[in-house]
């Protein structure tokens, strides 16, 4: 959630004409992640605030983007805490600003979780398990984007900027993912992103699920995995030293399958799905840090966490 395009007041205020939310109050950009262009954007409606996030979406076309947003409301109105997107009154979720497709969410309360605690682990682990099950009834389909292919490529286009340890790490860890057969999991409508940043909490009470705008249909288990690589590791002021706190994997795990009890299958992939998840995040920041896009604001994060996480369950599988 980086500020690529920089959005002028009186075009904004002409873009929220097509919604039925008021007048503009204020707005402000938003620096977290890193993917696409977003603000807070505040209205006046009867006399009371409505708050909402404005998403300009630097990368997906009109054509794809009403899968994320449909996935959305689909979520939210199967009680799944979800951002709803707002309606045009014009014609669906989309709308054009500055030339790139946008959309109008609900802004949910709630803040981000820095560190979380073994319960709000919990509360993860059986709202992704609902989601889930709820993506069973969800008809569009939408393939993983980041998937091995992705991996691959991406290894290849950045492969001159790395040292030897990170390109051997890299090429073994890829022979070693192209020999899971992932596809023979279940399979369903997957969050693919639900980091920490991703997920509102008023307490240890969740409030909502944002930013599925990596949401596809992919392996069940791979979701599970990048939610316990960011969600159950310990942080350290030494960057260098990688832990997992087992109290918090064991609550997450544990209340995701009292939902949704994994098969033998699945049991037997679970550390190599925690590999592929540390290694996709370790390729995308490696290529946001040596191929890095321009930005008003942005954050770049450090690729280093994800090679550290990747090694550590390379050598001691949970």
């Amino acid at each position: 959630m980086s500020v690529y395009t920089v959005v002028d007041e009186s075009q904004l205020k002409l873009f929220l004409q097509d919604y039925a939310v008021g007048e503009l109050e204020s707005f402000s950009g938003i620096s977290a992640g890193i993917e696409n262009t977003n603000y807070f954007v505040n209205t006046t409606l009867n006399g009371e605030i409505r708050r909402f996030v404005l998403t300009i979406f630097e990368h997906h076309t009109f054509e794809e983007l009403p899968y994320f947003l449909n996935i959305m409301a689909f979520m939210a109105e199967h009680h799944i805490p979800t951002a709803h997107p707002i309606p045009t009154l014009s014609n669906g979720y989309l709308k054009e600003l500055y030339g790139k497709p946008a959309a109008l969410v609900e802004r949910l309360n709630g803040g981000g979780v820095d560190h979380p605690s073994a319960k709000q682990c919990a509360v993860m682990g059986e709202q992704l398990a609902r989601f889930h099950q709820a993506g069973t009834d969800f008809e569009q389909y939408r393939a993983n984007d980041r998937g091995l292919d992705w991996m691959q490529a991406t290894f290849a286009l950045i492969e001159k900027f790395l040292p030897e340890d990170e390109k051997q790490l890299i090429a073994n860890e890829l022979n070693f993912q192209s020999h899971i057969d992932w596809q023979a999991l279940p399979q369903g409508v997957i969050h693919a992103d639900l980091f920490c940043d991703n997920a509102l909490f008023d307490g240890d009470e969740l409030s909502g699920i944002i930013d599925l705008y990596y949401a596809c249909n992919s392996a069940l288990l791979y979701d599970l995995a990048v939610m316990v690589n960011d969600w159950c590791r310990i942080p350290h002021d030494n960057p260098a030293k990688i832990e997992f706190d087992a109290e918090r994997m064991e609550q997450m795990v544990k209340a995701y399958k009292q939902q949704r009890p994994l098969n033998e299958a699945e049991q037997t992939a679970w550390p190599a799905a925690l590999r592929l998840a540390a290694l996709r995040f370790f390729l995308s920041r490696l290529k946001d840090k040596h191929i890095p896009r321009e930005g008003e604001m942005t954050q770049i994060k450090d690729p280093n966490v994800f090679k550290r996480v990747l090694q550590l369950h390379q050598k001691t599988p949970f």
